[in-house]
């Protein structure tokens, strides 16, 4: 996001082409060259981190990207700038292992509305800082001549102070994940990590004593309760060291109290988890097919956006209804400004409309109304430039919100959408990083068709062209969703019923229950009997355990 108020000067700045209607095409490649690198590498990262883990895979990307904007901030051309986007995009698989976190972490359906507006928060929060600080700070000796001089590195290059910003900001992610950052995935977040103890170890010498010895006398007096409890409600036969549940809170979970019918919709798991039908089933795919063309023309508006602000005013006259040109000439600071407030609007509506939205409305019928309503905005963007000058800074605001309010509501919809149709919750990797990678190509294509488009509609007179093909795009978006079913995936609440009336089935039988009195009194349970009880403890023991 930072790179989009200077983008256009930027291209300017490398002297790559005289023509001003050329430089949409330059920018849409240097905005793509992120997003067709990370299209190769994420399905790898989404298979890396479900055989390593979350954490480190997100670490990585998180370096990975700092890495590329020192190599953008220091690029002296376009090649060198292309190649540190691209960079970027080779080492960062983030999107898809991020989703992929939150949906190992949220095991209730009515709390996903909340969960997964949080990350689309972050982002936002992003959105805010990273046009302000790269609109700012770009060009620091010609907006700042008092504090940065001519003839420094700053006037060599003049886009590097935002990027050394960022890049410090990033830095530090990376040492606040690697301290305090917990791994989700379910077979990896046993083993020791090393940075996370040393996470602990700071907090503890660093926190007031008085409070941290509250905390551990609660905690360890809800521990003993809870324990009283488990063991007070568990027949005799069944208070057994062996497969009994661990308090909630605790931090380690054995892996074998996860109930397979919990991580799988489907029997004999085992034998058909890296089949293609068993994970691609037709909603997954309509989902990824619809998290794509989301993917496409949301980028190609905030690609589109900025040079649309950034074009200098036509004084041609306009021959309606199609064929006029011109923008609003307005200085890279002054973007990213507008482009900030949008930001902090969607941050705000994140955390409030989003959850009310989609608790009142549903996720799948509010996903359909925004990708039928979107075209519209589409189709009418580019008229922004024919209103009365006194009214083009209100409406470029009117609809900058009406964008930024489709998108928190429709990501996020999406997101729950594509959870809850997976088959598996072993094989979540693998489906976000597919869903990334799709986004990603997605995302390459948007900006750099858009700028092919839009040169073509410059030459033509038509300035509007290329919003219009974005909007016939939301046009497919919105035909694609009425195939769309809304799966209450594993967070079905029937699914768990089953599981504890598949459990508990056996001890209707008098055999079973005289077996496991008997193993109360201290017999030694028989070989059918004694599976029977232990899976009695687990499942609901994990099922408590999701439910918090």
């Amino acid at each position: 996001m930072s790179i989009f108020p200077y983008i256009y000067y930027m291209i300017q700045s490398f002297n790559v082409t005289s023509e001003e209607r050329q430089i949409s095409i330059y920018a849409g490649l240097v905005t793509s060259a992120f997003a067709f690198a990370e299209f190769s590498t994420g399905v790898v990262w989404g298979r890396l981190s479900d055989r390593v883990g979350r954490k480190p895979v997100l670490l990585t990307g998180l370096a990975g990207t700092c890495l590329s904007m020192l190599v953008f901030g220091f690029a002296p051309n376009l090649p060198i700038a292309l190649l540190g986007r691209a960079l970027g995009g080779l080492l960062n698989g983030n999107i898809g292992v991020l989703q992929t976190t939150v949906a190992e972490i949220v095991t209730v359906k009515d709390h996903q509305p909340r969960a997964y507006s949080i990350m689309p928060f972050v982002w936002s929060l992003g959105s805010v800082l990273g046009p302000a600080l790269g609109g700012a700070l770009a060009q620091p000796c010609m907006n700042y001549p008092n504090l940065f001089s001519r003839g420094t590195l700053f006037d060599r290059f003049p886009f590097l102070l935002p990027n050394l910003v960022c890049a410090a900001i990033l830095a530090v992610g990376v040492l606040v994940g690697i301290l305090f950052l917990e791994e989700t995935h379910e077979l990896k977040k046993h083993r020791r990590d090393w940075g996370l103890e040393c996470g602990n170890w700071i907090l503890r010498h660093f926190s007031k004593s008085s409070i941290r010895n509250s905390f551990d006398k609660a905690g360890d007096a809800n521990m003993e309760e809870s324990r009283s409890l488990l063991e007070d409600d568990q027949p005799p036969g069944y208070q057994t060291t062996e497969g009994s549940p661990r308090d909630p809170s605790s931090r380690s979970h054995s892996p074998s109290t996860v109930h397979p019918k919990l991580l799988f919709k489907h029997p004999e798991p085992a034998r058909t988890l890296s089949g293609v039908n068993f994970i691609f089933t037709k909603q997954v795919i309509l989902n990824i097919a619809g998290y794509g063309i989301l993917a496409y023309h949301t980028m190609s508006f905030d690609q589109m956006m900025p040079v649309f602000l950034s074009t200098p005013v036509s004084h041609e006259q306009p021959s309606l209804p199609f064929m006029f040109t011109g923008g609003f000439a307005l200085s890279s600071k002054k973007i990213g400004l507008m482009l900030s407030f949008q930001g902090v609007y969607s941050m705000l509506a994140q955390l409030v409309l989003f959850p009310f939205v989609v608790r009142r409305f549903g996720t799948l019928n509010t996903f359909r109304f925004v990708v039928i309503s979107w075209p519209m905005l589409y189709f009418m963007t580019p008229y922004l430039v024919l209103l009365p000058v006194r009214l083009q800074m209100t409406g470029v605001y009117v609809f900058l919100l009406w964008r930024i309010t489709f998108q928190i509501l429709a990501f996020p919809s999406n997101a729950i959408l594509l959870t809850n149709s997976a088959p598996s919750l072993l094989v979540l990797g693998v489906i976000n990083g597919i869903a990334a990678s799709t986004a990603s190509i997605s995302r390459a294509f948007g900006p750099t068709v858009s700028g092919f488009v839009h040169s073509w509609g410059l030459k033509m007179g038509c300035a509007g062209l290329v919003w219009w093909a974005a909007g016939l795009i939301c046009v497919f978006g919105a035909v694609e969703s009425l195939w769309l079913e809304e799966g209450a995936g594993r967070m079905n609440p029937h699914a768990v019923e089953d599981i504890e009336g598949t459990a508990a089935e056996p001890l209707k039988k008098p055999s079973t229950m005289e077996a496991a009195i008997a193993t109360g009194d201290g017999s030694n349970p028989g070989p059918s009997e004694s599976p029977a009880g232990s899976l009695t403890l687990k499942a609901p023991a994990y099922c408590a355990d999701s439910a918090q």
